[in-house]
């Protein structure tokens, strides 16, 4: 499972399993789902994220973690 948010378009993906989507389907409000050709559910998007919740803490419980990995999108500076 992957959690990505993408500041230029405000919007909160989070991947659930690998697999091509084939289907889409709003949901509720600003949420849409992405299934695969199995009716499984590959990811969640949240549109207006940074509207809708506080992005800035993720709280993990509870789950049987093996292996998790912290990486940060690097945005450049510009002098001015």
């Amino acid at each position: 499972m992957e959690i990505r948010y993408f500041p230029e378009s405000d919007i909160l993906y989070i991947q659930l399993m690998d697999g091509i989507s084939t289907e889409s389907e709003e949901v509720a409000p600003y949420v849409v789902l992405d299934f695969d050709a199995e009716n499984r559910v590959l990811g969640i998007e949240i549109e207006d994220a940074s509207q809708r919740m506080d992005i800035s803490r993720l709280e993990i419980s509870a789950l049987p973690l093996v292996d998790i990995v912290f990486s940060q999108q690097k945005v450049a500076a510009v002098a001015g």
